[in-house]
C-alpha cells in the first residue's frame, strides 16, 4: 500500500505502538512527524530509523493535552513537511486506581491526554486538510475498552468511550471534505504499558487464556491495520472501529 507523497503526524510515537506505526507508515512511503513528551532520545532513534528508509522525518516535542501545543504540533508538521494527509492520535496514558479512590487530578490527566488531546489534534489537522482540499485520514488509537469494561480503570475507559463517539460524530461532519475518521482498538499488546503483566508468568498465562488466538499482539499487528486505513484502499471506510484483539471482544461477549 503506497503512501508516497503523504505526510503523517503520529502522536506519542517515540515508543510502543506509536513507534511501530511511524515506522510502518514510513516504510509505505510517508514522511513522518514524530511526536513525544518525554525521552527525546527515543524519538531521535525513531527519526534515524525512518531516515534510513529514505523518507523525511521530523521530531516535535508537544504535550497534546495542552491545546496550544497540540495546534503547534500540526503547524510544525505543515511548516517543515509541507502539509498533512494522515493524523494518528496515538498518545495515551492510564492510571490504574479503584473507582472509589480516583482523584480529580488523575481523572483530569487521563481525559486530557486521551480524549482532549485527540479532539484538538483532530480539529487542527482537519482544518489544515480542508484548506488543502485533497481530503485526508484521521485514525485514533482507541482500545477494546471503548466497549469492554475494565474495573480499576474507569477514567481510561471513559476516555476511550468518549473517543468512540467523537470519532463517529466527526466522521459524519468531515465526510463532505473527503476526510475519513476511524478508530483502531488494540487489545492486549506487548508494549511498555503492559510490562507488569508481561513479566508475570501467572498473569500472562491468565491473559492468554482469555484470547482465542492464544497470544499477545505486537505493535506491528496494530500498525498494519493503521497502514490500511491510511491508504487509498480504505477510501470508502469511515466511522468505524477495528479491534485488534485476537478475538478477545467476541470471547467476552462485549460486542
Amino acid at each position: 500500500m503506497s503512501l508516497t507523497g503523504q505526510v503523517a503526524v503520529v502522536t506519542g510515537s517515540s515508543t510502543g505502538i506509536g513507534r511501530a506505526i511511524a515506522l510502518r507508515l514510513a516504510q509505505d512511503g510517508a514522511d513522518i512527524c514524530i511526536n513525544y513528551v518525554h525521552h527525546a532520545e527515543d524519538a531521535n532513534a525513531v527519526q534515524a530509523e525512518i531516515k534510513q528508509t529514505g523518507r523525511r522525518a521530523i521530531v516535535v516535542c508537544a504535550d497534546v493535552s495542552q491545546v496550544p501545543q497540540a495546534r503547534q504540533l500540526i503547524a510544525e508538521a505543515v511548516a517543515q513537511l509541507g502539509g498533512i494527509d494522515i493524523l494518528v492520535n496515538n498518545a495515551g496514558i492510564e492510571v490504574i486506581q479503584p473507582f472509589l479512590e480516583v482523584t480529580e487530578e488523575n481523572y483530569d490527566r487521563v481525559l486530557a491526554v486521551n480524549l482532549k488531546g485527540a479532539f484538538f489534534c483532530t480539529q487542527a489537522a482537519a482544518q489544515q486538510m480542508v484548506r488543502q482540499g485533497r481530503g485526508g485520514r484521521i485514525i485514533n488509537i482507541s482500545s477494546v475498552h471503548e466497549d469492554l469494561a475494565m474495573p480499576g480503570n474507569a477514567p481510561y475507559c471513559a476516555s476511550k468511550g468518549g473517543m468512540r463517539m467523537m470519532m463517529r460524530t466527526v466522521a459524519l461532519e468531515l465526510a463532505k471534505h473527503n476526510i475519513t475518521v476511524n478508530d483502531v482498538g488494540p487489545g492486549a499488546i506487548a508494549t511498555p504499558i503492559n510490562r507488569k503483566t508481561l513479566e508475570n508468568p501467572q498473569l500472562l498465562a491468565a491473559l492468554k487464556a482469555e484470547i482465542p488466538l492464544g497470544r499477545i499482539g505486537s505493535p506491528e499487528d496494530v500498525a498494519g491495520v493503521v497502514s490500511f486505513l491510511a491508504s487509498p484502499e480504505a477510501a470508502y471506510v469511515t466511522g468505524s472501529t477495528y479491534f485488534i484483539d485476537g478475538g478477545l471482544m467476541r470471547q467476552t461477549g462485549a460486542l
